[in-house]
């Protein structure tokens, strides 16, 4: 009798276990991943900021896991085509997005960009970021933020900015984000990439632009161009001495480009954090920071969930101001 009693009260527990095994099973971590080569798609050509981050990042993790990390590039359609492969890939842990913050702004441009950030992908971490430089041509009469905004608004519409990329990229939403902070009005010349419309900045064709560090600081330093002001909330340590735009009137303002990394969404739980916790690792590395920081970068390592909450964070605020500049690509 003893005995079938001590069965009894031990068959809920039993039966509870066999009922959440299915559950803990899901999320328990292959014995031995990564146990092959591990691939990252970069929607972009070769040479661009998201192929040298995603290239430092794979060096430093196929040492982390002991397996080879391979860079993929499928450029096309502003990031369109690379994700899409990344999003109908098998959820098996070898495929990873590398991709920029056009990732969540596509979704608020396009009509239909093949995919969901949000519903397509498992956020593994933010990899790094930068914020934009505003510059001018020496020729225009401002030497301040301010003395810009006068300028604008005492001749709306001759103020002419550079974007990298076309309609709907950092370079051009930051801008329009600016526009309506300072209520002026500026003209928007769409370039192919950051060095056709720097060049062109250069020449004097264009006045303004807000660019990125690597490709503005030195133009500045050889005065070439002048930096009026940083949009971050702290100066940047390559350029001390340039006040942020939150400084020159405008609290609170940020823009730049910010690169992640993604899993197709199926992706099991515990080689999301496998693979978040090897990121983190390499941000945290020294020489990473230090080689990210010479370009105008600040390496990053942010877990699943504090990357999701950003990047719904940056698609609201991305998408008040192209709901307000009534932006769309086709």
């Amino acid at each position: 009798m003893g005995t079938i009693r001590a069965l009894r009260a031990a068959l809920p527990l039993a039966l509870s276990l066999l009922l959440c095994w299915p559950a803990a099973a899901q999320t328990a971590a292959p014995e031995a991943w990564p146990s092959r080569p591990v691939r990252f798609v970069v929607p972009f050509p070769p040479g661009g900021p998201a192929d040298v981050l995603a290239r430092l990042y794979a060096v430093k993790l196929s040492g982390a896991w002991g397996q080879q990390v391979v860079v993929e590039n499928r450029g096309g359609a502003n990031g369109n085509i690379g994700a899409q492969a990344v999003a109908k890939s098998a959820p098996d842990g070898y495929t990873f997005l590398v991709h920029a913050s056009s990732a969540v702004i596509n979704k608020l441009l396009f009509k239909d960009p093949g995919y969901d950030p949000l519903t397509d992908f498992a956020p593994v971490s933010e990899l790094a970021d930068y914020k934009l430089v505003v510059v001018v041509h020496p020729s225009v009469p401002a030497r301040t933020l301010k003395e810009l905004v006068d300028l604008a608004k005492a001749k709306p519409g001759t103020v002419t900015y550079a974007s990298a990329g076309g309609a709907g990229v950092p370079t051009h939403l930051a801008v329009e984000m600016f526009k309506q902070a300072a209520g002026v009005d500026l003209v928007h010349v769409p370039y192919a990439g950051a060095a056709p419309a720097t060049n062109d900045l250069l020449a004097g064709h264009v006045m303004m632009m807000f660019n990125n560090p690597l490709s503005a600081l030195p133009h500045v330093k050889a005065g070439k161009l002048r930096a009026l002001a940083v949009a971050s909330l702290q100066r940047l340590p390559l350029a001390p001495d340039v006040p942020t735009v939150a400084e020159s009137g405008y609290p609170g303002f940020e823009a730049g480009t910010w690169f992640g990394m993604w899993a197709p969404r199926a992706v099991p739980e515990a080689i999301v954090r496998a693979a978040q916790a090897g990121v983190a690792e390499v941000a945290a590395m020294p020489e990473v920071r230090d080689q990210l920081a010479a370009q105008g970068l600040t390496a990053i390592g942010s877990t699943p969930e504090a990357f999701d909450r950003f990047q719904r964070q940056e698609m609201e605020r991305w998408g008040r101001v192209i709901h307000t500049a009534n932006i769309t690509v086709e």
